[in-house]
């Protein structure tokens, strides 16, 4: 029998998202972390929903409700109080607001490269810079970024984008000399990301492509790590340059929302004497 009752009520993508999260995140609190007695039988990892209300003040069934992904109302307030017992970092918080629709979701725009950026970019130079949208796509790189890279895939890159490249390729962990600690995080800063688009079609798409091709990704994925930006350290094996370190700074484009322009500065001196070789080395090579 058709029940339009449970097609209404039944979560969007939005709040399904929002379902994960909560319990991932509650799942990843042990009891004594928030001064409770662990007791000898707990059947469910971590705390227990109505833990969760209790240390957060709210209701237990208004707290089931929201993290079955039901369409209630959450004041700012009430979903601070949630963020604090669950430990939620300024990234995952603004991640919850998103999901509990909170605050307003900027309608995305349509992602391009001005000309003055792309000259900005240029102007990097010997320093490698690209230009990326959301979902690490490769909107416009230098001349650096191209020549860090050349060497980088074994097989055919039909992506161009960033994530894609290190997930995929046989011989990324060669290459990338601290993949272990950056993939998590670009995959939690995709996550985070992923809020402003649950309802795009695009997106949904290009996750379940990833997903279907690396496992990997559905490990890291099913974390439910959100991320903000930050300051890293990167470290590539360049078969000409050798060992290479860099610190990557993102800044946004303002002009065009949902770009931002990463810049590969030397984390070291070796680095910074070491970045030219790559470029002689290609120079050379295309001498006959």
């Amino acid at each position: 029998m058709y029940d339009e009752t449970s097609i209404a009520t039944r979560p969007g993508p939005r709040r399904e998202e929002l379902r994960g999260f909560l319990r991932a995140r509650r799942a990843a609190l042990r009891p004594e972390d928030v001064g409770i007695a662990p007791g000898a039988r707990r059947r469910t990892p971590g705390l227990r929903r109505e833990e969760v209300a209790l240390l957060a003040g709210v209701g237990v069934t208004w707290y089931t409700w929201l993290e079955q992904g039901r369409r209630i109302n959450a004041s700012s307030q009430v979903l601070d109080a949630v963020a604090r017992v669950l430990r939620l970092d300024v990234a995952e918080r603004w991640h919850l607001y998103r999901l509990a629709e909170a605050t307003p979701v900027r309608s995305p725009a349509a992602p391009t490269c001005a000309a003055p950026v792309a000259e900005v970019l240029d102007s990097l130079d010997p320093l490698p810079g690209v230009v990326t949208n959301e979902r690490y796509d490769v909107i416009e790189s230098n001349t650096a970024h191209q020549d860090l890279f050349r060497d980088w895939h074994t097989l055919p890159c039909i992506h161009k984008n960033l994530l894609w490249c290190a997930l995929t390729e046989p011989q990324a962990r060669d290459r990338f000399l601290n993949y272990d600690e950056e993939v998590p995080y670009l995959v939690a800063r995709l996550r985070a990301a992923y809020g402003h688009h649950l309802d795009d079609p695009d997106w949904a798409e290009d996750l379940r492509r990833l997903s279907d091709l690396c496992p990997e990704f559905v490990q890291l994925w099913e974390r439910h790590e959100v991320a903000a930006p930050e300051v890293r350290t990167r470290r590539f094996r360049d078969p000409d340059a050798g060992d290479l370190a860099f610190q990557v700074i993102e800044l946004e484009v303002a002009a065009a929302p949902g770009l931002r322009l990463l810049a590969y500065t030397p984390a070291d001196e070796v680095t910074r004497t070491r970045l030219p070789l790559t470029r002689t080395e290609v120079a050379t090579v295309a001498v006959p």
